[in-house]
């Protein structure tokens, strides 16, 4: 892969990052990291969401203030945050659908990480990746999503109007 195809998607975040802070409308993005590690025959999925559009998201589906990545989240809203990454968010592996695993999640000044896995996956011929999370609330969402299977790196841009992406290998 050429010099310029490596730097074409961070400097265009860098660019939309730029051009959104003197925009007068909230710059609305997640950045996933899908990454295959053959040898213990699992994928890793880091999601990084704001906070605030996250709890936003959670107060709408179930009615209730959130108060996730501060000391009063409460082990039900944990709970509730693993259903709804599991309803908006899934994993096609070959062609089959994959189940999630949630190891943990941690918070990074105003960003909320969370830390998924996929168990018993020995071969990637094709990856397809859905996100609609916060689409219900905030239809401008852009979900960046970088993969890294066997060495090779792809990076897909999800929003309302494209919440799946299929990556061959």
């Amino acid at each position: 892969m050429s010099i310029r195809k490596k730097l074409i998607i961070p400097i265009l975040v860098l660019l939309t990052i730029g051009l959104a802070s003197f925009s007068v409308h909230k710059f609305y993005v997640s950045v996933t990291q899908i990454d295959f590690i053959p040898e213990k025959k699992r994928i890793e999925v880091t999601a990084r969401f704001f906070i605030d559009d996250l709890n936003n998201a959670l107060e709408n589906k179930y009615k209730a203030k959130f108060y996730l990545g501060s000391e009063r989240e409460t082990e039900i809203q944990k709970e509730q945050l693993k259903q709804y990454l599991s309803t908006h968010f899934s994993i096609h592996v070959n062609g089959k659908p994959k189940t999630m695993q949630f190891v943990q999640k941690e918070m990074e000044d105003d960003v909320l990480i969370c830390y998924l896995k996929i168990i018993d996956i020995s071969k990637i011929n094709t990856l397809e990746v859905k996100n609609t999370l916060l689409f219900e609330v905030l239809p401008e969402q852009q979900h960046i999503t970088h993969t890294k299977v066997l060495n090779i790196k792809k990076s897909i841009l999800l929003t309302d109007d494209n919440p799946s992406e299929l990556l061959k290998y």
